[in-house]
């Protein structure tokens, strides 16, 4: 009985244990059990991870920064390959057919052209997206809920919205980041997502246009040439288009693809979330079915 009562006050008196500590994002003094290791501020929303130590992003940079620039390198090596080597090595076989055939393939292979490196520029050397700059630290300046699900990036020691993640290649926090992508050498974010789908959409055009002219100036200068190495690369970059396309559909980035996989969350699949991404003004049901919808069955 004595040794039942002991532990039963030992129990009590370690769950009545408290500590003051202070959060982040407002600066009150909240005062929280001692085995409490993460809580959230009931007054700015901010979430405090105790066990979270401040990290240094330093390491491993170097190489990194060097491989981007490598990989942003060979693919504008490759770019200017395909458009020279590719596109305009056909031009006096096409112009030898007639000459309204060669004006159509310069204005195509100018447009593409155009298109293509305009489009991988914006991708690869405009920021990806910044989250926006918020108050924190202080009482009187951070408003009831103004840092709501809100985290302290220990890279960046600042606040990092529920949509940012932090990127160790870049050294700063993305704002909706789908990936880190080498080849362009920059994270696809939310200022540059549109770019980098339209970089794909130009590209596989690109190569598809060019796997067929070389096809065709093959076959008029060595009727036995049937295949084009082009094509592999055509449709590595389709299934990348289409990859990115589907995760747009399901109103996801990559990073929440996998963390819904993990966290089995359900979203909303719709052509309004293609509609959106896109920047149209109008609702797409006006012109498109909506396949989402189901009728809901009641069970006896």
């Amino acid at each position: 009985m004595d040794s039942s009562s002991s532990t039963q006050e030992q129990y009590v008196t370690e769950v009545t244990e408290n500590f003051e500590t202070t959060c982040w994002g407002c600066g009150l003094r909240v005062l929280l059990p001692s085995c409490a290791s993460a809580f959230k501020c009931g007054w700015c929303g901010a979430i405090t991870d105790q066990n979270k130590k401040t990290k240094s992003d330093q390491k491993c940079i170097k190489w990194r920064v060097v491989r981007d620039r490598c990989f942003v390198s060979v693919v504008l090596v490759f770019i200017f390959f395909v458009i020279f080597g590719g596109v305009w090595a056909v031009y006096p076989v096409v112009f030898a057919v007639s000459i309204l055939c060669g004006v159509l393939h310069s204005v195509v292979t100018a447009i593409l052209s155009i298109a293509t490196i305009s489009f991988f520029s914006f991708a690869a050397f405009r920021c990806a997206g910044a989250p926006p700059n918020t108050l924190w630290g202080s009482y009187p300046a951070v408003g009831k809920g103004d840092l709501e699900n809100y985290t302290y990036c220990h890279y960046c020691s600042k606040p990092k919205s529920p949509r940012a993640h932090h990127c160790r290649s870049c050294r700063k926090c993305i704002l909706d980041m789908d990936h880190h992508c080498p080849f362009i050498g920059n994270c696809v974010g939310a200022a540059n997502h549109r770019s980098f789908i339209g970089f794909l959409i130009s590209a596989v055009l690109s190569t598809i246009y060019v796997s067929i002219m070389s096809v065709y100036a093959g076959l008029r200068v060595m009727p036995p040439l049937k295949y084009s190495v082009g094509r592999i690369n055509g449709i590595g970059l389709s299934v990348l288009l289409w990859q990115q396309l589907s995760y747009i559909y399901e109103g996801k980035t990559y990073l929440s693809h996998l963390s819904s996989q993990t966290d089995n969350e359900e979203e909303k699949k719709d052509c309004q979330n293609l509609a959106r991404f896109f920047g149209f003004q109008y609702s797409v049901t006006r012109f498109l079915p909506n396949f989402g919808v189901t009728q809901k069955r009641h069970i006896k």
